[in-house]
């Protein structure tokens, strides 16, 4: 063989790679690319037999045939690939069933080249334009009949199925047509010229013819529906990228375009009859679906918004916008239907609600925290200023009182009063029948008073057996009354001893200081002397009482002293 030949291969191959090259990297569809491949493998069978007869070289002769088998085998491959490209099922192509695709073509393809004992193909009369066909032969021929009624599989699965577009069917239809013709031309070339060879003339070009004649199937197909017109490619790509569901029905409510989004969320397919009523009955509406249905039926060019709840494997929130499609008469010839997937934000808003929720509990629950601090401070502050025993105020919380209570009442010239008793014979009731007694008496004294004064006046524990009530607003008249009313509050007290066959009635001694004539009271600098010396002019009187005999009530005379 001479060098030069193997020079012209070279250049092939170079001029090949760069196709492939230029095939890969430029800005064409995966569409375009897969045609290419595929027209590409169907012009090499042909120019491969007539380059065979061509010459008379037997590696040639070899290669040739070699180079047309290998690109029949991959034709196999690539018509399967192109029949899923239109039928529209490209998207379910993974690398893993990329693979599959691919991995029997190409072991046929390395057995064709590789030859091994004349296993695909021997020589015949020195040369391959007569040849015999061995065992790989026919494995070749099996792997395309594979490919073959895989392509129908696929194109007769597209044409019976409910989500293929009425378009798509046309075009499996015709391309079904293509497939049958390169089948039958093949088959009759595999009968002629091998099965049939030793009985038979060769006839060369059978198969070439089929792929020729089912290659303009494809090319009717391609420009009868614009397969490859990019503004068509461009509006579905547009259609299924965009991330809202969009469904397109025509005049008769028959589904005629619908997108990925779609698809992939709801169970709508082409040629489905959609009823909005329907629809609506099937799915939770946030609104007024009767308001919906009213403008969704008008002919005027409105467009009418709802959002639904739809249940599928999760729940899912969408916004439906329906608007008519008219003409330029304009008549109403269709819908398109968007649904907005509001999902998250609708998650979003249910979580700051369950958010705002756990925030106002643990409001609450910090009112209710500061509401019992409050409540136990009030109560610490009770126990502060509270007698335990008699639950009368004591001493300290008196003073307090009294300290801004006197200043403000001589300020304003306002008459108070203070009474101070004491419980008679008390020692003797403690030395007769015990301290636990003894309390009993303060107890009962205690309560006995408090029904008997007004809610204004302050009772509090003094000390000891002695008890001071603060009259606001009171004169002596009234301070006498209320005084005597505290006396026999008391007297009629009577309670029952233990070990004592009668009961015991306890009686104290008063004293009473007015305060209402304040011409020659000023206000003192020293509060607490000034009260103090309130208390012991009290305090005298109450002794009066004591000294005169017990059970009655006494007077006090109030001469201020300069220190005060």
């Amino acid at each position: 063989m001479s060098p030069l030949a193997w020079y012209d291969l070279f250049l092939f191959i170079l001029l090949f790679v760069v196709y492939i090259y230029v095939f890969a990297t430029v800005r064409i569809t995966n569409l375009h690319k897969v045609y290419f491949l595929f027209h590409f493998l169907m012009m090499l069978w042909p120019v491969c037999q007539f380059a065979t007869d061509l010459t008379d070289d037997p590696q040639l002769q070899l290669f040739y045939v070699n180079l047309s088998f290998v690109a029949l085998s991959l034709l196999g491959s690539g018509w399967l690939l192109l029949t899923i490209f239109l039928t529209g099922n490209a998207d379910r192509l993974g690398n893993k069933r990329l693979f599959l695709l691919f991995a029997p073509a190409v072991i046929a393809a390395v057995g064709v080249i590789i030859n091994p004992f004349n296993l695909f193909v021997a020589p015949m009369r020195g040369g391959y334009v007569d040849r015999a066909y061995g065992i790989w032969f026919w494995i070749v021929i099996v792997i395309l009949v594979s490919y073959f009624f895989a392509s129908l599989f696929v194109l007769f699965g597209a044409l019976h199925s409910s989500r293929t577009s009425p378009m798509i069917k046309n075009q499996v239809k015709i391309t079904l047509w293509g497939i049958f013709v390169l089948a039958t031309f093949a088959g009759i070339d595999a009968i002629l010229n091998v099965v049939l060879k030793q009985w038979l003339p060769i006839i060369p070009g059978f198969t070439s013819l089929g792929i020729f004649l089912s290659d303009l199937f494809f090319v009717y197909v391609i420009k009868k529906y614009n397969v490859f017109d990019l503004v068509s490619i461009a509006h579905e790509d547009v259609i299924n990228t965009i991330p809202y569901g969009i469904l397109v029905l025509d005049e008769n409510e028959s589904i005629i375009e619908v997108n990925k989004a779609l698809r992939s969320s709801m169970d709508l397919n082409v040629g489905d009859y959609f009823d909005m009523e329907t629809f609506l009955g099937t799915v939770h509406v946030e609104g007024s679906s009767k308001e919906f249905l009213e403008h969704y039926k008008q002919k005027e060019n409105t467009l009418s918004q709802i959002e639904i709840v739809a249940q599928r494997d999760i729940e899912r929130h969408f916004i439906v916008q329906a608007s008519p499609i008219v003409d330029s008469y304009p008549m109403q010839i269709g819908h398109i239907i968007t649904f907005q997937d509001v999902s998250q934000e609708r998650f979003y808003v249910q979580e700051m609600n369950r958010q705002n929720e756990i925030l106002q509990e643990r409001n609450h629950s910090l009112d209710r925290i500061r509401n019992e601090l409050s409540e136990a401070n009030r109560k610490l502050e009770e126990l502060v200023l509270t007698d335990s025993l008699t639950n009368c105020y004591n001493r300290r919380y008196l003073t307090q009182q009294l300290t801004h209570e006197v200043i403000t009442n001589i300020q304003y010239k306002t008459p108070f009063s203070l009474i101070l008793f004491d419980i008679d014979f008390f020692k003797a009731i403690n030395d007769r029948f015990g301290h636990v007694i003894g309390d009993e008496v303060l107890y009962r004294t205690a309560q006995a008073v408090k029904q008997s004064i007004r809610g204004t006046d302050i009772l509090a524990r003094y000390g000891g057996e002695e008890f001071m009530i603060y009259l606001p607003h009171t004169e002596r008249q009234l301070a006498e009354q209320l005084a005597e009313r505290v006396r026999l509050a008391v007297e009629s007290n009577y309670m029952l001893i233990d070990h004592e066959v009668k009961q015991v009635s306890i009686t104290v001694s008063v004293g009473i200081l007015s305060m209402e004539d304040f011409d020659h009271e000023d206000v003192p600098d020293n509060p607490e002397g000034y009260l103090i010396q309130l208390f012991a002019a009290v305090d005298k009187a109450l002794y009066q009482a004591k000294q005169n005999g017990r059970n009655r009530i006494e007077f006090a005379d109030f001469q201020k002293t300069s220190s005060s």
